[in-house]
């Protein structure tokens, strides 16, 4: 974990210090985004704001996040999009976050976002210098074309994405991850797949 974030790990959820829960919002949370997979058409939306060195956000991503792709995602029923959060003084998360983003213009995004989850024990306790190194190994590793890769990341082309996303996520106040709005309703927290369910089923019946 990087040294000099204040969190609290309780209920799911990895917080900021003295971070307040977000309110019902006006602004959609998914304006702006970039990564996007599903129907465009899907009766359920669900946004996700997530860290790379968040315990039950890679709970999440191993756990849930698959099954829900196979059974409502695949199936047109949700559109889902990723967001970042990472926190203050991050300096891992953000350029991990950026490295994702560097894989979706090559069409490996979800991918290399379950890789960075799988290997956050390694480059989360990276050195800033060498981190570029780690994210090009994951790159290798999923077959993608690294030398796209490495002048993406070295340019920082997709650092407007991650800043984006964390300007949204300070408008509509989420200071914990992992957190989601579910055609505009906040859930926060881990969920195991079966309330994940509950949740999605109860917003395509209210369609």
């Amino acid at each position: 974990m990087v040294l000099g974030v204040a969190i609290i790990l309780g209920a799911g959820l990895w917080y900021l210090q003295g971070a307040q829960k977000p309110s019902t919002a006006e602004d959609d949370p998914a304006t702006g985004a970039h990564i996007i997979y599903g129907e465009a058409d899907a009766p359920v939306t669900i946004v996700e704001f997530s860290n790379y060195l968040c315990p039950h956000c890679k709970h999440h991503a191993e756990q849930s996040l698959p099954l829900i792709f196979k059974e409502y995602v695949d199936t047109g029923k949700v559109r889902y999009i990723f967001r970042d959060l990472p926190f203050p003084t991050q300096t891992n998360v953000e350029l991990a976050a950026q490295a994702a983003d560097c894989a979706y213009l090559q069409g490996k995004y979800y991918d290399y976002h379950e890789l960075l989850f799988r290997a956050n024990g390694q480059w989360g306790r990276a050195q800033l210098e060498v981190l570029p190194k780690y994210f090009s190994d994951y790159a290798s590793q999923l077959g993608m074309k690294v030398d796209s890769f490495e002048r993406c990341l070295a340019s920082g082309k997709t650092k407007d994405w991650v800043e984006a996303d964390k300007a949204i996520a300070a408008k509509l106040n989420v200071n914990g991850t992992p957190s989601f709005f579910v055609n505009g309703k906040f859930v926060e927290g881990f969920r195991p797949f079966d309330k994940w369910k509950e949740i999605i089923n109860e917003a395509i019946n209210k369609k």
